[in-house]
């Protein structure tokens, strides 16, 4: 039998996929298949799962799109996922990077509803929000899903403010609830500075509290870009979302998100940083626009392929 060499199968992969509406787009990603194989960094896809949706179709997405890591999370968390999760999970071979749990109750992404709506910073959602991110943890140790992450919210910049020391104590309660189960606590970049998460870490001081930098979100809330967070939170980052934005214009409105690569994201440098701090996890791709699902596929195909071309050239 003879050996398929590169190039013909790409013609072969080309030819297969002629049909598809989305055809050049894996054409591109397949050509990016054995190049990053050098990186510590394995690519991953945020899987939002909503009332009534197939926990089973969920992850054999990401498995058709050819990524082998996801953060999982649900619209509606109860105990009864738990087999299906493991389920699904064994049979694609999907690793689960981290839980994900930031209800119940609404969130609102601005700046003048956010501060009251978002994480476990506002007093009336907290002890609820608390409740729950303790049951994503047990859900997460049952399902060998070492981390657990959330949105912190709009931690308080001066330390004197008097929800500061409440944040705190927020913090430090559901990282005890995961040091206790093997796990750590993954605080996500965006609406804080740096500098302002930095101290709330090493004021918890459990020693479990880590970050997952989402580096579009620094820009969208106008906190900073990703390349100089890694001077500050560096060491601390676990996790990483993959995506892009817009610095904010409106004082009203966060950012507007773009294309990976269209956006003030400068990925080229921050990869650069993320190796500099041996950087290891997964890279975790957050698709968040809503609309058809083959324009989903399309966008989440081409954001993989703009990773791996950089993550070959940074680890080539």
């Amino acid at each position: 039998m003879k050996l398929l060499n590169r190039r013909n199968f790409m013609r072969l992969a080309s030819a297969a996929c002629i049909s598809s509406g989305v055809q050049p787009v894996i054409a591109q990603s397949l050509s990016g298949l054995s190049a990053p194989k050098s990186s510590p960094i394995q690519l991953g896809l945020v899987v939002w799962i909503h009332e009534g949706d197939s926990i089973e179709n969920a992850i054999k997405e990401v498995h058709d799109l050819g990524l082998p890591t996801c953060q999982i999370g649900f619209k509606h968390l109860t105990p009864d996922v738990v087999v299906p999760v493991k389920n699904a999970l064994a049979k694609y071979g999907i690793e689960a990077t981290a839980f994900s749990e930031h209800g119940p109750g609404n969130r609102i992404f601005n700046f003048y509803q956010g501060p009251a709506t978002i994480g476990i910073i506002p007093p009336a959602t907290r002890q609820a929000r608390l409740h729950n991110l303790k049951l994503a943890s047990d859900i997460a140790s049952q399902c060998k899903i070492p981390a657990v992450h959330t949105h912190c919210g709009f931690i308080p910049e001066n330390p004197n403010d008097p929800l500061y020391p409440q944040a705190v104590a927020a913090v430090k309660e559901i990282a005890i609830h995961c040091k206790e189960r093997g796990q750590i606590f993954l605080c996500e970049t965006g609406q804080e500075t740096p500098i302002t998460l930095l101290r709330l870490i090493e004021d918890v001081g459990t020693g479990n509290v880590f970050v997952n930098l989402d580096g579009a979100n620094l820009i969208l809330c106008g906190k900073g870009n990703p390349v100089d967070a890694m001077d500050v939170l560096g060491h601390y980052v676990r996790g990483i979302h993959a995506k892009d934005g817009m610095f904010p214009t409106n004082p009203k409105s966060f950012g507007k998100g773009m294309p990976m690569g269209k956006g003030k994201v400068d990925f080229p440098l921050w990869l650069q940083k993320l190796k500099q701090v041996n950087y290891t996890g997964a890279m975790t791709i957050e698709y968040e626009a809503q609309g058809d699902p083959q324009e989903r596929q399309k966008d989440i195909l081409q954001s993989k392929a703009f990773l791996e071309n950089l993550l070959a050239k940074t680890y080539g």
